[in-house]
Formats: C-alpha cells, sequence, structure tokens
C-alpha cells in the first residue's frame, strides 16, 4: 500500500549515496537514536515507495520493500539518493513533559508574554548547540524555557519572550566588540 506525505508525517531520515555493490545505503537518520527508525514500522517516501529499515553498521542499512525484500544492487540505491522517508505523526512514541517533537512546534501561534501576537512558528532548527524556533517575520528564538516559558500543544499556542537584540560597535572590517 503506497503512501505519499501528508502535512502529519515526520521526516525520520534522508537517504544518502550507495554502500558497496549490494543495494546498501548510507542512511541519514532525523531521530534521536538510529534504532527507532527499525521500530517505527514501514517508512514511505515522495514517490509513494513503502520501506523497512535494516542496519547492517552504523550509518550503513539495507532498506526493504514493501514485500520484504533488499534493494538488489547499487544501481537500485542509487536511484534513490536524496530520498526522505517519513512516518505518521500517530506512530511516534509518546513523548515526556516538555519534550516536543518538531512537527507539532510547526504552526503554532507565537505571543509575548503581555499577549501580544509575534506570528506562527515557521521552521524549527537544531544546530547542534540547541534548538531554535523561526516566526514568520524571520526572528530566531532560543528554544529555551528562558524564551519560550509557555507552550500549549492543545491551543497549538506559545509565549515568546524575545532577547534583546545585539547592538554591534566598531567597524565590521577589523574587530567587533558585541555588547549585549
Amino acid at each position: 500500500m503506497s503512501r505519499r506525505p501528508s502535512q502529519q508525517d515526520v521526516l525520520v531520515a534522508t537517504i544518502g549515496r550507495p554502500h558497496g555493490v549490494r543495494g546498501l545505503v548510507r542512511l541519514h537518520p532525523a531521530t534521536e537514536t538510529p534504532e527507532t527508525l527499525e521500530v517505527l514500522g514501514p517508512l514511505h517516501d515522495e514517490e509513494g515507495g513503502v520501506w523497512q529499515i535494516r542496519w547492517t553498521a552504523p550509518g550503513i542499512a539495507a532498506l526493504l520493500t514493501e514485500d520484504g525484500q533488499p534493494l538488489a544492487d547499487r544501481t537500485a540505491a542509487e536511484k534513490l539518493v536524496n530520498r526522505r522517508l517519513y512516518v505518521a505523526r500517530s506512530a511516534l512514541p509518546e513523548i515526556e513533559e516538555d519534550e516536543f517533537y518538531h512537527i507539532d512546534l510547526l504552526g503554532m501561534d507565537a505571543y509575548l508574554p503581555t499577549g501580544e501576537a509575534v506570528g506562527k512558528v515557521t521552521n524549527v532548527h537544531e544546530y547542534g548547540a540547541g534548538t531554535s524556533l523561526e516566526l514568520e517575520k524571520g526572528q530566531l528564538v532560543p528554544f529555551t524555557m528562558a524564551c519560550v516559558p509557555e507552550v500549549d500543544l492543545k491551543a497549538k499556542r506559545l509565549v515568546v519572550v524575545i532577547p534583546d537584540a545585539v547592538e554591534v560597535e566598531g567597524d565590521l572590517s577589523g574587530e567587533v566588540a558585541v555588547r549585549s
């Protein structure tokens, strides 16, 4: 049963370049732990393909088709490079309090503590040093308790405390003194 991604589907991996000649691929998970991809159940791509994942080594996976067959060879794997794999939001495990899936934050209405609307969350960025929410007007807000003290999933709204602007002193062509 092929299926195309919907707005409630979550990106969980991207297929990378082939590994070897037997149809294995480098797989780039978007999950906290790569092993999660094996237990999520069938994944689907933008073309309607349905896949299962079996890790063979760190970062290397066999993609099994809907009928459980692995890719035939390197040529078959090459055709899937950069294909994104999704799972239905309802298939994801429950999360702890104060944890959120990115998809749950997207589209939320953002308000200042005063009640003034500042737009919707349009993107969630993970840079390794922390998560940031991007608002409609391009504002980035660190996703911390200090800057996002309230998240109401049911109402699809959150409160943001936008950090003060950073002032730059001096000539930007040389050394810069930054004051916040």
